[in-house]
């Protein structure tokens, strides 16, 4: 499918790059799960979707040119609704005519992730047969750049930026900034079954939690990290045993990294047998987006029983160097039933999810 045959040219300039993000990922997924609406029940049919930051954009955009002129407001029509968080969800929504339950969660870097479980949650409670759900985030601009890095978040390895994000190493600094999206069709089994859908996959499990400690940063022993991954569980009804592979959120920052661990040493125990990596490496951290690539990453493991790697990272940290199976550089084939994603956002937000392998 070729990226125009997603978004006519004539509607370009109503969307802000992260709904554009948003479109073409859903028609991507839409695509691939071999959807055709016209045969379903729309009104049973809805979008979850999130955002970290919707139209930042756009938004310093037209401001830039408003402080920069004589002082006129001179606002696109399409201002507003091209900022605002939820449009993307409504663009969605809109171009399949799909009126079921369509909302947009906001809860920072976990916020795709927690669209993703709201997703689950709405398909088993029988309010929606299917859902188009997952994020997207454009926000390489000068405001979030400056901002990221006027709290210190942001690697500094500018000497040799193709290894700056390198989560769990000793030498880790900060995370670097990616863009884009994730979107994944989310329906019950039956409604997949009589469409005779092509399963890649099952959801069954989702655990959203809260540190409930800091603004910006996370519990130093990763208490809520710890009770979202144990609600998880708790929902999937597995044990720590059953998880083969955990997509980490991991964004290469030293407390966030080190707690992250120390939650799952909690839940997992000491020498685990759990694979773990952490695909931001690779993609850099898409704030509200994240999720929902990293949703995609632990699926395509669980469907391919291959763990992702971690890549730039040479020397983890001394005090888990050898208690955990971390992925490092290339890929590792192993049997993968079970596998879990991580998301954790500033405010303290947790959201973990668990993926199993469909088995027909």
């Amino acid at each position: 499918m070729d990226w125009e045959d997603m978004i006519e040219k004539s509607e370009l300039r109503k969307y802000d790059l992260y709904t554009q993000f948003a479109l073409v990922s859903a028609a991507e997924a839409i695509n691939e799960a071999k959807v055709d609406f016209q045969k379903l029940n729309r009104d049973k049919i809805g979008v979850i979707w999130s955002s970290g930051d919707g139209g930042v954009s756009t938004f310093e955009e037209q401001f830039g040119e408003f402080i920069t002129g004589e002082g006129t407001p001179r606002f696109n029509p399409y201002f507003v609704p091209k900022r605002i968080i939820n449009i993307a969800s409504g663009a969605i929504s809109i171009k399949y005519g799909l009126r079921g339950v369509n909302f947009t969660t906001a809860s920072a870097c976990s916020a795709s992730n927690t669209a993703i479980i709201e997703a689950f949650n709405y398909v088993k409670w029988g309010k929606a047969d299917m859902i188009i759900c997952g994020g997207s985030e454009a926000t390489i601009t000068q405001s979030s750049i400056g901002g990221f890095n006027a709290l210190k978040a942001l690697s500094t390895h500018n000497e040799n930026p193709q290894t700056a994000s390198r989560p769990f190493d000793i030498s880790r600094g900060g995370f670097v900034l990616g863009e884009g999206a994730g979107a994944i069709v989310l329906e019950s089994y039956e409604h997949a079954i009589r469409r005779n859908a092509p399963i890649i996959a099952e959801i069954v499990g989702g655990g959203l939690a809260a540190d409930a400690f800091h603004l910006t940063g996370t519990h130093p022993e990763g208490e809520g990290a710890a009770l979202g991954m144990r609600m998880a569980l708790e929902d999937a009804g597995i044990s720590p045993a059953d998880i083969d592979y955990i997509n980490a959120h991991a964004t290469s920052t030293p407390m966030g990294d080190t707690s992250e661990l120390k939650a799952i040493q909690k839940v997992f125990g000491a020498n685990a047998t759990v694979s773990i990596s952490a695909t931001k490496s690779m993609t850099g951290h898409l704030l509200g987006g994240a999720g929902a690539i990293e949703a995609v990453a632990t699926i395509k493991a669980v469907q391919e029983d291959l763990v992702p790697p971690t890549i730039n990272t040479t020397d983890i940290e001394p005090d888990f160097k050898d208690k955990f199976d971390i992925v490092l550089s290339k890929p590792k084939s192993r049997k993968i039933k079970y596998g879990m994603s991580n998301t954790f956002g500033f405010g303290g937000h947790i959201a973990s999810s668990i993926f199993k392998k469909f088995e027909g």
